[in-house]
Order: structure tokens, then sequence, then C-alpha cells
């Protein structure tokens, strides 16, 4: 079946950097989809960032300090995050529709990895 396997995450100060990665196995991973989601205590889940068909989205609240890339050749995405705020604070999970699903829909979802921002 495989799975999605988040790593980076941890404290960090306001202002510093991380870089998120997600390692997909199995049947998991989409070359034209895959999706990074976070949620906060007491939030819901929003999406940070998501890579549909060639282009990359972003919220707004993480344009121009997030970019997202992914390394085909190893089944990972990345999510390199900078300038990080206190707001950022959460727990960050990558998504993916996986090999034969399509961009309208996340089946498989990693256990995600905490990122907390002091400020």
């Amino acid at each position: 079946q495989g799975q999605l396997v988040e790593s980076g995450g941890g404290p960090v100060q306001a202002g510093g950097s991380l870089t998120l990665s997600c390692a997909a196995s199995g049947n998991t991973y989409s070359v034209d989809c895959m999706a990074w989601f976070r949620q906060s205590p007491g939030e819901e889940r929003g999406a940070v960032s998501t890579m549909h068909n060639g282009a990359t989205y972003y919220a707004a609240s993480v344009h121009g300090r997030f970019t997202m890339s992914q390394d085909n050749a190893k089944n990972t995405i990345y999510l390199q995050m900078n300038n990080l705020k206190p707001d950022d604070t959460a727990m960050y999970y990558c998504a993916s529709p996986g090999q034969a699903g399509n961009c309208l829909e996340y089946n498989y979802w990693g256990q995600g990895t905490q990122v907390t921002v002091s400020s």
C-alpha cells in the first residue's frame, strides 16, 4: 500500500527557516498532485501549498515565504519555509491522491510533523 512520512519539523525562532520533507512509498506518490496542509490546535486543517499538473499554489499567509518542490526520482516533496512566524506553528501534513488517484481528492496522508515557532 505504501505511506507518506514527513520529517524536518521542530522548534524554531521567529524569522528562522525549516525545510520539511515528505517521502512517499508504494503507490502513494503522485507526480501531478501533491500537497502540504497544516492544522493548529482548535482550527481546521487547511492547505498550505499544492502542486497541480505543473503549477504550484500557496495560501496567502505563506506566499513569498514558503516554497514547495518535488523530486520525482526520490518520490519526495519538500516545503522550504523561510521567515517563519509564530502563526505558522502547526502540525504539517503532506497529502497525495495516490498514483491512481485524481487531483480532486487526497487519499493518502502522512502522520504529520510539528513545527513550533517562538517569538
